[in-house]
């Protein structure tokens, strides 16, 4: 028969809890060491009989939730923010272990300053597991929100912090926003890190956010795969008493990529779609014409050589009213297919000025080099069976555009040139000068 409850001392309480506790370490935070005084079960390969405590907290926390995959070197920065602790901490953690997914609970006391005591215990995997299943749904909803944190502008300081991929639970850090701040933007993608330091800046949050306001944008963030992923970064101001003097926000991450991913590709076709003509399926009027004028934008700021050059199929209305509307859309479309796989090994595009013109914006050719390639588009074109329609032939005129050129000018030296081809015979090409 065992002991009444009153008959147990201190010594017998301790005896119990060094007799069934699964690890126990003692921590020098200051000295970045750690040395175990208990390990039994699943913690005696898991942990080291002593080693850096800073490797440990990696360890530890620094993987996926429920796995043992690392976290992206880069997101390592926060590792020593993790590591102090200012009263007694208790979380559950998820640890791999030979591939065997263990739940434990882990207790840390601070000894002293910089000097932790921290107990393990291995819960009942069983029973833990159903828990686990159970919300696991509920678990992946929240996942769309993949960090969160309670941010104190006066104090400087954050508290709270939540990173589902690492744990369900929140994570004890003793981290300033500013710190926070300058790390984390080493995370954003180059382009939006001027836009994240300026809506995350304090000043900013205190002057354009009134209490109960929300306010929100979207950005590449690296996630802890260390790829780069679309993010919505949200930040609420708290409704508290003195509202007024208080600067208190809620702060969540909330993965948007999908249908980022999705919204861009509609618009990509949508864009395409508005850019393209419908018959050739090269760019339309407005979009070549577009295509120009940014030709002339970059021969006027830089030293590269580009030059325009416009094709029209000689006699076109007589193969229309020879043949019909028809074989007219056949011809066209057989011509423009002509051009586009001369083209697809150089640095071009194409367009459908209207009718039977077509416009070429060829990058990196010079006179010479855009003389040359017409010259052999059109040999290209005189050589070809067109369905119906048989011999086809066209006349090119093109220019070079210049540092001093606007679209009016640039544009004219090149209808000139075509004007000039059909005026003397067709079938040829001129140069506009």
């Amino acid at each position: 028969m065992g002991k009444n409850i009153t008959d147990y001392t201190v010594e017998d309480i301790v005896q119990f809890i060094k007799g069934n506790i699964d690890a126990l370490l003692l921590v020098d935070a200051q000295t970045d060491t750690y040395k175990t005084v208990i390990k039994r079960g699943m913690f005696t390969d898991f942990i080291d009989e002593e080693g850096s405590y800073k490797d440990l907290i990696e360890k530890l926390w620094f993987h996926f939730n429920g796995t043992f995959d690392k976290i992206t070197e880069d997101y390592q920065v926060f590792i020593p923010t993790y590591g102090k602790f200012s009263g007694k901490y208790s979380r559950r953690l998820k640890l791999d272990s030979n591939g065997e997914l263990h739940a434990v609970q882990m207790t840390i006391y601070p000894v002293e300053e910089n000097y932790y005591l921290i107990i393990f215990d291995e819960l009942d995997n069983s029973e833990y597991m159903k828990d686990f299943l159970t919300n696991e749904k509920v678990t992946t909803i929240q996942n769309t929100y993949l960090f969160s944190m309670y941010v104190d502008l006066v104090k400087d300081s954050t508290s709270s912090i939540s990173i589902t991929e690492i744990s369900d639970e929140t994570v004890h850090s003793e981290l300033k926003y500013t710190d926070w701040r300058m790390m984390i933007v080493n995370m954003i993608w180059p382009d939006d890190q001027p836009m994240f330091l300026e809506r995350t800046d304090p000043e900013y949050l205190k002057k354009n956010l009134l209490p109960g306001r929300t306010s929100s944008f979207d950005c590449l963030m690296q996630n802890l795969e260390g790829k780069f992923i679309w993010v919505k970064l949200i930040f609420s101001r708290a409704e508290t008493v003195n509202a007024d003097e208080d600067f208190r926000y809620v702060f969540m991450v909330q993965d948007i990529h999908e249908d980022s991913v999705q919204l861009m590709s509609t618009l990509k076709k949508y864009e395409e779609l508005a850019s393209k003509d419908t018959l050739t399926d090269v760019f339309n009027h407005g979009r070549i014409d577009t295509e120009i004028r940014n030709a002339i934008e970059i021969v006027g700021r830089t030293d590269r050589h580009i030059s325009i050059m416009m094709f029209d199929i000689d006699f076109f209305k007589n193969i229309n009213d020879k043949f019909g509307h028809a074989v007219g859309d056949i011809t066209l479309k057989h011509f423009v297919y002509l051009i586009r796989e001369y083209f697809k090994d150089k640095n071009a595009v194409i367009g459908r000025w209207g009718g039977e013109e077509f416009v070429a914006v060829c990058y990196d050719a010079d006179e010479s080099q855009a003389e040359k390639y017409a010259e052999e588009i059109r040999v290209k074109i005189s050589e070809a069976e067109f369905e119906v329609a048989g011999t086809v032939t066209t006349s090119a005129g093109l220019t070079e555009i210049r540092k001093d050129d606007n679209f009016d000018n640039a544009f004219e030296r090149m209808d000139k040139a075509l004007y000039k081809a059909k005026s003397e015979g067709r079938n040829c090409v001129r140069v506009g000068k």
